[in-house]
């Protein structure tokens, strides 16, 4: 073999074998760690198995047709002179064989590769769990098009490649060996090259008739019009004009057999002109159909069609599940219906995810290289009492570490630490929020406790670390001067346990550290692709994940939740949003944070593909079930799919399709502004007592306006607590009442005489006011509107939550907390909070007339309550008129008579 072959394969082997060989062994050991290697090997073995397929059947059909070109081809050489007297050697035989087997080898390679990317479509057909649901035209079950279709795509678009490829590449061939030449009287073709590429032109025909065949499947899946598949004019013109085409193309195969075998042209140029003819005029006729039968009468002609697409459509996205309820909208409420709804209230959502995290970020991250990514909420039994609180994990930047070593970012500065939590209502009197979790190591004022802080994994952390590093401890937290280390003691990550390892590693990630480092031992674990996203993605790419994975703490350690979704966009006639048409939330993955490990549970069990691919990886999922009883109660319904949800249903909550082609009822969420800006409102969690229920539930919801209207049509609710999870209710207004939608309350807040002048007040006084979400409170049958405003100081960062600004009905009013405001509204309660000490949460002025508490007697009891309500109003006039100092006097005299009025212990 010449030295330079050699050579070059040695290169090519260095440059490509090596690094995917090297990727693959540190995958290998990957998947082991994480208890996965299954998967990995059968997703290895289907791409093998695919790309061997795909290449013999490429190299078979190109060697095949490459030894007929060159058969015609001479051994000897050969030469022809040219016009100006030039004589031009033709390569031999033996000369032209090598690079043509070459560029076939090459060709075959790329489509083997191609079939191999397409591994997932191929398994899922293999596979597939039918639905049990037919498509209302050709009667095909919805798995046809959701497994089956896309597996006979991929084979089409490989045999017209391969015919294709075939055919230039002999042609080519011919010409080189003069079979085929252009003459002064046009092109010139040997019979034996006509023979042969007449034969190619009969497969091209054949893989075309294949093709129109699918066209009709395809209809049923396109966009056309209106709606989503097969409309009036594609039953009635396109695919009985697909059939035509495929009957043409047959013929047109058969004819130029025809030419193979007598040697005439015209019979392969009458099927090509057939199969134009049939081509263009069946286009033609269905867009004669469409403008002269269906658009003069195109809502009677569509009826039929667009009740296939409402039926499909509600299906696809589950939306035939929603219940519906009338609600009465503007129910007048009173006192005791506020009492009766206390739940709701005490975990109305106060605080704005932004401002949340900017806080989080100033009085929480202790130092630079500690970040949080994001806010998420949940619910937590705290103190007996089920609280809606907001929590952001703690996790380590290695980009913001102020000496960025190699030692420093791998082995030393390797995890986050802790978290901090809060309810979403409280703050303190500096405008703070409350935190129930906080500090380093964590503090927990309630009975939450967190006995391994450690996050190893996260949302942040996606560089590799090496834990258990000899004698060197990795860094814990910071105290004072000083710093507190720790040694991992968990099972997360990959041992390096030999050289052997240490060498691959070392390789792999292209750091010669990890081979020479003495910090290394053989009780070392290297922990990569520690990101929770990309480690569930890399185990399960045919899941799509959600956006929000959220943080759990649960048995005194941190927890990751990800919702996972199984999506198509092929479900026959249901209308697409963005990239799918059908989706659910097939799945539930728990990520630990401390040991990285990843476990998959099926949470809907009448998915057909989950179904699929619960075959096809028999070891993959676990029933819900089995997923432990504390991380249960905190599973929720994903705010991905319910916004999706939500945006379909605006549109296919109009059954009647008299109602759906004319868009009547169409809804929209609301767009509202928020600090000079208009944004349209997105799905929100709340702790609430929907209307009809006995007790507060953990909920997302979603209001509804009327299309380009501004009053309120309905809202939409997700449930996620025990047996109503994944259950959708929708609660519609009467059409004939103006209930206030979010637009109009915003308008009326920013012209009302007291609450518009103070926030220009306070943005003129180097402050910002920042305001909060618009969130809408289902009360019993009415509806109240809070929105939290924050101010920032021009000069810090940290937005305080200053004023709570309640709507009911006409009535708008803006306190310093929500209970003072719901007093005003409806009368003064047991619950009216006011600032009490810095530091302190809100407390509540007792009503004259309440039983006095042990130490105190009646007289003394109802003097001083009766004191602390005047000056209570008093503070409230002070508010109103904008006397601060005023009201700070007033507020210092309410919390000394609150002391004087405390239980003597």
């Amino acid at each position: 073999m010449p030295f330079r072959v050699v050579l070059l394969i040695a290169a090519a082997a260095i440059f490509f074998v090596l690094p995917a060989t090297l990727d693959f062994l540190a995958d290998w050991l990957w998947f082991g760690e994480v208890g996965y290697r299954q998967v990995y090997s059968t997703a290895i073995t289907a791409r093998a198995v695919a790309w061997t397929g795909g290449f013999v059947v490429a190299m078979a059909w190109l060697i095949v047709h490459a030894r007929l070109a060159l058969a015609s081809m001479s051994p000897a050489p050969m030469s022809f002179t040219t016009r100006e007297g030039f004589s031009v050697a033709l390569p031999t035989r033996d000369q032209v064989r090598p690079l043509v087997m070459i560029l076939a080898a090459i060709a075959s390679f790329l489509i083997a590769s191609f079939v191999a990317s397409q591994w997932m479509t191929l398994l899922t057909w293999w596979n597939q769990v039918p639905f049990g649901k037919a498509d209302p035209v050709l009667g095909h079950d919805a798995s046809m098009y959701v497994f089956t279709l896309p597996a006979l795509e991929l084979l089409r678009g490989m045999l017209f490649g391969l015919v294709l490829l075939a055919a230039v590449g002999v042609l080519g061939l011919y010409f080189v060996s003069s079979q085929v030449a252009l003459t002064p009287f046009g092109l010139r073709i040997e019979p034996r090259a006509r023979r042969h590429l007449a034969w190619l032109a009969a497969a091209l025909f054949l893989v075309l008739a294949f093709g129109a065949w699918l066209g009709r499947l395809q209809e049923i899946v396109s966009p056309s019009g209106i709606i989503q598949g097969a409309s009036y004019a594609d039953v009635h013109g396109r695919m009985p004009a697909a059939l035509a085409l495929m009957l043409a193309s047959i013929a047109a195969a058969g004819l130029s057999a025809a030419t193979a075998i007598t040697g005439s042209t015209r019979h392969v140029i009458t099927g090509a002109a057939l199969y134009a003819l049939v081509l263009l005029g069946g286009e033609g006729y269905a867009s004669l159909l469409q403008r002269f039968a269906v658009s003069p009468n195109e809502q009677v002609r569509e009826t039929p069609f667009m009740e296939y697409n409402i039926a499909a459509t509600r299906e696809a996205y589950a939306l035939d599940r929603v219940e519906e309820r009338e609600l009465q909208g503007e129910a007048s409420l009173s006192k005791q219906d506020i009492e009766n709804n206390r739940a709701t209230l005490d975990n109305v959502r106060l605080w704005d995810h932004q401002p949340l995290l900017e806080t989080f970020g100033q009085i929480q991250e202790i130092r630079t290289y500690y970040d949080f990514v994001s806010v998420d909420n949940d619910r937590y039994q705290i103190n007996g009492q089920n609280r809606q609180v907001m929590l952001s994990a703690r996790e380590l930047n290695p980009a913001a570490l102020p000496n960025r070593t190699w030692v420093n970012e791998r082995l030393v500065f390797t995890h986050g630490h802790g978290l901090t939590l809060g309810p979403v209502n409280q703050v303190t009197s500096e405008g703070l929020p409350v935190l129930f979790v906080r500090d380093l190591p964590p503090v927990t004022t309630v009975d939450l406790q967190i006995t391994e802080p450690s996050i190893y994994f996260g949302e942040l952390a996606n560089d590799y670390v090496i834990a258990r590093t000899g004698e060197k401890a990795e860094f814990h937290y910071p105290k004072g001067e000083d710093n507190v280390y720790t040694q991992y003691a968990g099972n997360g990550g990959v041992p390096l346990s030999s050289f052997w390892r240490k060498l691959l590693f070392a390789a792999h990630f292209r750091n010669y550290q990890i081979l020479l480092s003495d910090d290394i031992t053989s009780e070392s674990r290297l922990m990569f692709d520690r990101q929770i996203r990309r480690r569930v993605a890399k185990i399960a790419p045919f899941l799509v994940l959600d956006e929000d994975p959220y943080p759990v703490v649960s048995d005194g350690r941190i927890w990751w939740i990800q919702d996972a979704y199984t999506v198509t966009d092929r479900y026959p006639y249901s209308s697409a949003a963005g990239r799918v048409n059908y989706i659910r939330n097939s799945v539930k993955v728990v990520i630990d944070a401390y040991q990285g490990s990843v476990t998959f549970y099926l949470a809907e069990t009448t998915d057909p593909i989950v179904q699929t691919l619960a075959r096809i990886f028999p070891n993959l999922m676990k029933p819900l079930a089995e997923m432990p009883a504390d991380l249960r109660q905190h599973v929720r319904y994903p705010e991905d799919i319910f916004a999706i949800q939500a945006s379909v249903y605006a549109t296919y909550h109009m059954t009647n399709p008299a109602v759906f082609y004319n868009k009547e009822d169409q809804w929209e969420a609301p767009v509202v502004d928020s600090s000079g800006e208009s944004q349209r409102m997105a799905p929100y969690y709340a702790m609430m007592k929907l209307p009809g229920e006995r007790d507060a539930e953990f909920i997302q919801m979603l209001p509804f306006t009327p299309r380009r209207r501004d009053n309120l049509a309905s809202w939409m609710v997700a449930r996620s607590d025990g047996e109503h999870y994944g259950k959708l209710q929708v609660f519609q207004f009467p059409k004939q009442t103006l209930v206030f939608g979010p637009q109009q309350v915003v308008a009326r807040i920013n012209q009302d005489q007291v609450i518009s002048p103070q926030i220009t007040l306070w943005n003129q006084q180097g402050s910002q006011v920042i305001q909060g979400t618009l969130m809408v409170i289902p009360i019993e049958g009415s509806l109240i509107y809070v929105r939290p405003l924050y101010l920032r100081a021009q000069a810090g960062r940290i937005p305080e939550l200053t004023r709570v600004i309640v709507a009911y009905q006409n009535r708008i009013v803006m306190e310093p907390t929500l209970d003072l405001a719901m007093a005003r509204l409806f009368g003064q309660s047991e619950r009216e909070a006011v600032p009490e000490k810095p530091g302190e949460t809100a407390v509540v002025p007792p009503a004259a007339g309440t039983r006095p508490p042990a130490g105190f007697d009646a007289a003394t009891w109802e003097r001083l309550a009766m004191e602390a309500r005047d000056t209570y109003r008093r503070a409230v006039d002070a508010q109103r008129a904008g006397d601060w100092a005023k009201y700070g006097d007033e507020i210092k005299k309410l919390g000394e008579l609150l002391d004087r009025m405390r239980p003597q212990r």
